[in-house]
């Protein structure tokens, strides 16, 4: 299985493509989450992804608060977030 990296303009890029559309406050949020946590860019789309499939919808402080709990608790990869997600409740066992 490949691995998938964006770097966070061009992730939210191909999530417009999708039909996904950001609104300008939002996008600037994501970016002063980024700046406030001193996370990169593959923890900040990791959190907005997991947001999106949590919340159905982006919601700026479950956003922060999730890209937060993953940088404090060292998460890294899709794998480790997505684990670490299912064990907090945020996503049911598949």
């Amino acid at each position: 299985m490949a691995l998938k990296y964006y770097d966070l303009e061009n992730y939210l890029l191909n999530l417009e493509d999708k039909g996904f559309k950001f609104k300008e406050d939002a996008i600037s949020f994501i970016y002063f989450g980024k700046q406030l946590t001193g996370s990169t860019d593959n923890l900040v789309t990791l959190s907005i992804e997991l947001t999106l499939k949590n919340q159905k919808r982006f919601d700026g402080s479950f956003y922060l608060s999730l890209l937060e709990t993953l940088k404090e608790n060292n998460i890294q990869t899709s794998v480790q977030a997505y684990e670490f997600a299912k064990d907090i409740g945020l996503l049911k066992n598949s």
